[in-house]
């Protein structure tokens, strides 16, 4: 059984054409039947009920349609991954903030996979990430939130979902509590990033707080995460979200971390050209890493 072989009979089997498929295939029709004849003659079985006025696959060629599609996506699989292994000694990857730890698993885990390959690290707001990624001088990026619509060719591939805690002052009476109910926090000023830099999260934030009851009162934007929390420690009613992979590496007595009693989640993908090989070896460390 070879593989052109079972490439003419999927090609014919979708088409239900053997002219069809042979414009698919870029082969001459009779090259296809000689081939498709061929396979049928090792598997000692009829694929296709042939006549002048339709072709349609028989009850055997039903059975055995899954099975060779099955052999075609590994052999494209395996060219992806030979490709992958085969690029460039660097890897251009897109990041995000809060990632914590979990970064530092992923590439340590990318590495063992591919110890040839450098990782290049780059980070920018969203727009310009994808930007990036789209005209070649992102290999790949993470992704936190919905799918922009713009961006048709790119695909998104889901690796895990980030949670968010509630940051606010450590003396204030919520912070007693072993989960926040947001509902608690409508009084209280919200400081937040311009949606500009982070549409998802800040949709998702005052989502929620509206699913709450509330519209929150936002104070000003804050230029990093850093001098916002530094502005909560100092103990002025406000508050705002944190990735709860970077709060587990803090250590800010002023500041309380707590998780919101309906959770607050960003799904995270990676984004990369739909023209482009799966980066399979990027994909296997994230999903390792989300399991731990």
């Amino acid at each position: 059984m070879e593989l052109r072989q079972l490439r003419c009979f999927v090609a014919v089997a979708e088409e239900l054409h053997f002219g069809r498929a042979a414009e698919k295939l870029l082969l001459g029709q009779p090259a296809v039947s000689q081939q498709v004849r061929r396979l049928e003659r090792e598997l000692k079985v009829e694929l296709f009920d042939r006549s002048p006025r339709y072709v349609r696959l028989t009850p055997a060629g039903e059975r055995f349609l899954p099975a060779a599609r099955g052999v075609l996506a590994a052999e494209d699989a395996a060219r992806a991954l030979a490709a992958e292994l085969a690029a460039p000694a660097v890897f251009r990857l897109g990041t995000i903030t809060g990632l914590g730890e979990r970064l530092d698993l992923i590439l340590d885990a990318y590495q063992r996979r591919a110890p040839g390959v450098r990782v290049e690290l780059q980070a920018a707001p969203v727009r310009e990430r994808l930007a990036r990624l789209a005209d070649g001088r992102l290999d790949a990026a993470f992704v936190r939130g919905a799918v922009p619509e713009e961006s048709t060719g790119l695909r998104f591939l889901p690796v895990w979902q980030d949670e968010l805690v509630i940051a606010l002052p450590a003396r204030h009476p919520l912070a007693g509590q072993a989960q926040i109910d947001l509902a608690g926090l409508a009084e209280l000023p919200l400081r937040l990033t311009g949606r500009a830099n982070h549409p998802a999260l800040v949709d998702l934030v005052t989502d929620a707080c509206a699913q709450a009851g509330f519209r929150p009162v936002l104070g000003p934007p804050h230029g990093t995460l850093q001098d916002t929390l530094a502005s909560i420690g100092t103990g002025t009613p406000m508050w705002t979200v944190v990735y709860a992979a970077n709060a587990r590496l803090m250590n800010v007595p002023r500041i309380a971390f707590r998780p919101c009693r309906t959770p607050l989640a960003l799904p995270t993908s990676v984004a990369v050209r739909r023209s482009a090989p799966l980066p399979r070896l990027l994909l296997e460390a994230c999903r390792d890493t989300a399991l731990t």
